[in-house]
């Protein structure tokens, strides 16, 4: 994440899309109940997080924070404002929590789920072969749009706190990959930095920093291979002010 720091931009809208901290070990199949809280390593490394980004980067984190309303999430964003010596709201989103994102209908992809382990579960997300979830584009463009509502003032850093599955989706589907594997799999506290053009959404292209390298995917070719997968875009959760034709 340090390597990070040192690629990004000044005076941006920028975004931190971050897991959240260290938490208490899941089941052998990856199933990590909601109820599973940080562990005191998770807490401490939190707060030194948050306090070396304010005390690092060339942003201010003083804007209020968006977090799955799972806890550990929560507490993950709570610990970073603290580390940073700031106390702003911390406002739930659903689209960083399941169902949500990817997943539509809880009581079929939660079998599959289960019987697949985690991996398995992303992957056929990503190759639209599992029943009771989203097109992955349709996943990727909903968070993207979240984001883009969202964006801090400029020389602001806005951390948006959420779960691995969601963080490794979110970053094949901007990859354009199909299947991943468990080095591409985001670690605890792992996150990626975004921010966007100054443009309307559907004309900006999306900049991010992950594991080291810079990237730029337009927000309009996630859309046209969205729509090539024979969607429409009116299910997408776009800013209010974009107008699709």
């Amino acid at each position: 994440m340090i390597a990070s720091v040192d690629l990004l931009p000044e005076n941006r809208r920028l975004i931190l899309f971050t897991r959240h901290s260290l938490r208490e070990r899941s089941d052998g199949n990856g199933f990590a109940s909601y109820q599973l809280p940080l562990t005191p390593k998770g807490r401490i490394l939190a707060k030194s997080w948050g306090r070396w980004l304010a005390n690092h980067l060339p942003y201010s984190m003083d804007v209020d924070s968006i977090s799955s309303p799972i806890g550990r999430c929560i507490n993950t964003a709570q610990l970073m404002q603290e580390g940073a010596g700031l106390q702003r709201s911390i406002i739930d989103q659903s689209l960083l929590v399941e169902p949500g994102s990817l997943v539509t209908e809880p009581e079929i992809a939660s079998v599959v789920f289960k019987e697949v382990g985690v991996l398995n579960f992303i992957n056929r997300f990503l190759q639209g072969n599992l029943e009771g979830t989203k097109n992955a584009y349709q996943g990727g463009l909903d968070i993207l749009s979240l984001f883009y509502q969202h964006q801090p003032d400029p020389g602001h850093l806005m951390l948006a706190v959420s779960h691995d599955t969601l963080l490794s989706a979110f970053l094949a589907v901007m990859f354009d990959r199909t299947e991943i594997d468990w080095n591409d799999w985001p670690k605890m506290m792992e996150g990626v930095f975004l921010w966007f053009d100054d443009q309307p959404f559907e004309q900006a292209n999306a900049h991010f920093v992950w594991r080291g390298m810079v990237y730029t995917r337009p927000v309009n070719s996630l859309l046209e291979s969205y729509c090539a997968a024979g969607f429409h875009p009116s299910k997408l959760l776009l800013p209010p002010e974009v107008k699709w034709t």
